[in-house]
């Protein structure tokens, strides 16, 4: 379902989520909700290490990871530093848990409204998506991107608006992006995550590594 391209720096965890029922109707516990603080225990550990070679990896293809344009993953220890990391849905929180404490940028796409073929490739050319619900637009150019058929949907950045999860999604698919640099800590944290994932009653598939 998912093909990566080559890349010298990319190691990416993807799986694959089945839902027992709409996220909608499927509530955050209080034990997921708690990991969204920044001192609650988790299996891995963010660093400044890992957070420069993030930005490396971002860097690559041209792409400026810096400002508005920083990783997803330092934005939520921003969020959680000054209390504004909340609960959003089961998927979106153990998402933002697992991002937080490991300091790897993580995409969730609904595969309900994702177009297959799935890709994991540089965005070429003028490309820009929207990303939330106000219509504002990322430039993804020279950014590792997971692209469907209508193009990149998904990045270490931001995630398109059209393939994030609602209350009706049941299917999802993951990607964390890591490096080569972090190939046993991106490991673990795919690990950590699934568990996560299956602690909520939901199956899941891992659909890439490395």
């Amino acid at each position: 379902m998912l093909t990566v391209d080559a890349h010298p720096l990319l190691y990416v965890g993807a799986f694959e989520s089945r839902f027992a029922e709409p996220l909608g109707r499927l509530s955050s516990p209080d034990w997921l909700r708690a990991l969204l603080g920044l001192d609650a225990a988790a299996p891995v550990t963010r660093s400044e290490p890992i957070r420069q070679q993030v930005r490396d990896l971002l860097r690559h293809g041209g792409y400026k990871p810096t400002g508005r344009g920083k990783p997803a993953s330092e934005y939520l220890v921003k969020a959680a530093e000054e209390g504004r990391l909340g609960s959003i849905n089961a998927s979106v929180d153990a998402c933002n848990a697992v991002s937080l404490h490991s300091g790897l940028p993580i995409s969730v796409v609904d595969l309900g409204r994702a177009q297959p073929p799935l890709r994991v490739a540089m965005a070429l050319g003028d490309v820009s998506y929207v990303f939330n619900a106000a219509g504002q637009e990322i430039r993804v150019d020279g950014l590792l991107c997971l692209h469907d058929r209508l193009g990149p949907c998904a990045n270490a950045v931001k995630d398109s608006e059209r393939t994030k999860t609602r209350d009706d999604t049941v299917r999802t698919l993951t990607v964390i992006w890591g490096t080569t640099a972090l190939n046993e800590h991106t490991d673990r944290a795919v690990g950590w995550y699934r568990s996560l994932i299956e602690r909520l009653g939901a199956q899941t598939e891992l659909v890439a590594s490395g």
